[in-house]
């Protein structure tokens, strides 16, 4: 995820940082990098205080907001930007009217750039098992490995449009039963995930 990331930074990155006279030459890789920590940050922090839902529902696209400043809107990458605004501001102390041209003009694209490889079921480059089971903690599985959860067919569902964020719990209880013959009881783990503090935090219960 990491390498996708940071070539998802650099390709929107030509106008608001190589061409930025705020921002010297040499400092340009180390804005970049500073940019893919915030990112992979808050979302990491997004998915072990229990918002599986609020992520799915990005990455995924089925966020009411899919692109550009609509993208902004959306609370988890608000959040996001926020941080990268912040910790540009400290570590290269730009101020905060140039550190926010830079987060807004960067960011949505690459959002953007990842919802539309996360959700595409024929890129294999990257898949919500991987996204998710990286942040988590499964060390960035390979794309079409699971760690136990498919996160991939309820995603890959809320991506065509098939399901709303309401069907999460009737699909994850489908998932869970299916594959283990009867549901899990809430302190089951399987792959190393806690699959009933999982299921809490996908269907609102953190």
């Amino acid at each position: 995820m990491l390498e996708q990331l940071l070539g998802l930074i650099q390709q929107n990155s030509q106008q608001a940082i190589v061409q930025n006279p705020a921002i010297p030459n040499e400092q340009n890789e180390d804005v970049m990098n500073t940019l893919l920590g915030s990112i992979t940050g808050g979302l990491q922090e997004q998915a072990q205080s229990g918002n599986i839902q609020g992520l799915m529902g990005l990455l995924s696209g089925n966020n009411g907001a899919n692109a550009g400043a609509g993208l902004m809107n959306n609370p988890i990458v608000a959040s996001i930007a926020s941080n990268a605004i912040g910790a540009i501001m400290q570590k290269f102390g730009i101020n905060s009217g140039a550190a926010s041209g830079i987060v807004s003009s960067v960011l949505p694209g690459v959002l953007g750039g990842l919802i539309a490889k996360v959700s595409n079921s024929n890129d294999s480059s990257l898949d919500f098992n991987s996204i998710l089971g990286g942040l988590l903690g499964g060390g960035g599985a390979p794309a079409g490995q699971s760690s136990g959860f498919d996160f991939n067919q309820i995603g890959y569902a809320l991506a065509d449009g098939k399901l709303d964020m309401n069907d999460l719990m009737r699909v994850g209880g489908s998932l869970l039963g299916g594959a283990q013959g009867d549901a899990p009881s809430n302190n089951q783990q399987q792959g190393g995930l806690d699959l009933g503090g999982l299921l809490g935090g996908l269907f609102g219960g953190k």
